[in-house]
């Protein structure tokens, strides 16, 4: 199942002119200040943008926007009949908070904004952008918020209804950004790239979105080989049987459970004109459903855990976005799939397991299971030979008690860590470095084996940090590499927020492409 796509442009006519179904466009909220228009929700001020539009109320629109409710917060969406002031039949006015001081809205401010309205514009079929956009250096940066926003928001997972739902509006066919100069090469390089990008958000999303009966492990592992092969990437996959061959022992532990044997994808994108001579590994967890194994989770939510493979989806499309945008650097993906099931060849607490690169793992836990396919593709990814290693997997609940479901947590190289957290923060991804602490490790001491799982004598406490401990031990010395924890932000299972639907996230896709970015331009 897939989604619906949405289509991008560029318009420098004037806003007021355009012919669409809806013309959006910003509005702040002010206390104070000789232009503010009070009403009774409050005082109003227009972004840049709107201007013409304003023009064509006769300097009324703000006070009618403030009766109908508006109060300019973030995300607020008002909408309100033109009656032919303009050419649209529908102005959308939506929430931008506060007007910065001496500054435009930042970048992930519009991108919430372009989300929220071409979400709630469902239905339209040719919406127009007139969003305030900064004549500065800063200009690419929010023009590619608001188009990844405007495609993002009007996601929507085609689903599995069996008749029409006449509340179902489809989401907006085509939606048009209104910029200075419609013909500018670095406007459009940046509407490019967002397509790209917000593409693989997309593809990210419809996987972990899809139902986990129709998505196991040699499902998942076609699905993700046919994209790349499609996008240029060399793909690799390795069957139950050459898992068991290579030494994969984690992959093949968590995996016999299920009668849907376990898969590795390796995917590569190499340059074509050459590279700057670094190599990036990207690791995702692909557990495509985890019921726990033996250590059964209970009953309730575990619907969700369809989105246990959400790091995996992440890097898959990341890597389809890599071969789209051509960085000069080698990248290879890494996705483990398994599916975590309780049954007579499934793995137990006590198992001593043999990892891929020889490290013994006392089993104490079957639902710390994705550390232990991670394990061993980190120990593939650096066998193979990579100098910055980034894993992301929806691997802990500790994750969640401590940062929330908006913020991820990031352990490893605390150079690489904070690397992470910055292109984060550039694209609107926030990420926190945490530590790895000693004590940790030495409560995972196994009297059997190398190391246990989890430590046992810690329980829950320190439980994302345990997670991280464990897979400093398949990274050789030389690597640097950085663990991004997804389980809050990968699956989002509230209401639609900004440019977020409910369902799969596509976080960290556009972390890990800015990262790959990045190393192709400063190394």
């Amino acid at each position: 199942m897939t989604s619906s796509s949405t289509t991008l442009s560029l318009v420098d006519t004037d806003p007021a002119e355009l012919a669409v179904d809806a013309i959006v466009i910003g509005v702040h909220s002010q206390t104070t200040g000789p232009d503010a228009t009070s009403g009774p929700a409050g005082t109003l001020l227009l972004a840049d943008g709107a201007e013409s539009i304003a023009a064509a109320f006769d300097g009324k629109l703000t006070a009618t926007l403030a009766l109908l409710g508006a109060t300019g917060g973030p995300g607020e969406v008002i909408k309100l009949a033109t009656l032919g002031t303009v050419t649209a039949p529908l102005v959308v006015a939506v929430g931008l908070g506060p007007e910065p001081t001496g500054a435009a809205p930042a970048p992930e401010t519009l991108r919430r904004a372009a989300g929220a309205a071409v979400r709630a514009l469902a239905g339209a079929p040719r919406v127009a952008l007139s969003l305030p956009l900064p004549d500065d250096a800063d200009a690419p940066a929010a023009l590619r918020a608001v188009a990844e926003g405007a495609l993002l928001g009007g996601y929507r997972f085609a689903g599995y209804k069996t008749k029409p739902q006449p509340s179902r509006r489809e989401p907006v066919a085509e939606v048009l950004i209104a910029v200075p100069d419609a013909a500018d090469a670095t406007a459009r390089a940046e509407v490019d790239r967002a397509t790209a990008v917000a593409g693989a958000v997309r593809t990210s999303r419809d996987w972990v979105n899809t139902a986990p009966n129709e998505l196991r492990p040699p499902a998942f592992a076609e699905a993700v080989a046919t994209a790349a092969r499609a996008a240029g990437l060399d793909v690799e996959v390795l069957d139950e049987e050459q898992l068991r061959a290579g030494g994969y022992g984690g992959i093949t532990a968590v995996g016999q459970g299920s009668d849907a044997p376990p898969r590795l994808v390796k995917l590569t994108w190499t340059p074509r004109g050459g590279t700057n001579g670094k190599r990036v590994a990207l690791v995702g967890k692909g557990i495509t459903f985890d019921t726990g194994g033996i250590s059964i989770k209970p009953a309730q939510g575990m619907w969700e855990m369809k989105s246990d493979m959400a790091g995996a989806a992440a890097v898959g499309a990341a890597m389809l976005a890599i071969a789209a945008l051509k960085p000069a650097v080698t990248v290879t993906g890494y996705l483990p799939m398994a599916e975590n099931m309780p049954s007579g060849t499934s793995y137990r607490p006590g198992d001593v397991v043999t990892m891929f690169n020889g490290k013994r793992v006392e089993v104490l836990n079957t639902d710390a299971e994705g550390r232990m396919i991670l394990g061993d593709a980190m120990a593939r990814a650096c066998a193979d030979g990579t100098d910055y290693l980034f894993e992301t997997s929806t691997l802990t609940g500790g994750q969640v008690i401590a940062l929330g479901k908006r913020i991820s947590g990031v352990m490893g190289t605390p150079e690489l860590c904070e690397r992470v957290k910055v292109a984060g923060d550039t694209v609107g991804e926030p990420a926190w470095p945490m530590p790895l602490p000693d004590d940790v490790r030495k409560g995972m001491d196994s009297d059997v084996a190398d190391i246990s799982q989890v430590n046992a004598g810690m329980d829950r406490a320190g439980h994302m940090l345990q997670g991280g401990v464990f897979l400093r031990e398949f990274v050789t010395d030389d690597v640097a590499w950085a663990h991004i924890d997804i389980a809050g932000p990968g699956y989002h299972s509230g209401e639609p927020t900004g440019y977020w639907t409910k369902g799969g996230t596509g976080v960290p896709v556009r972390t890990l492409v800015q990262l790959v970015e990045d190393v192709a331009a400063n190394g």
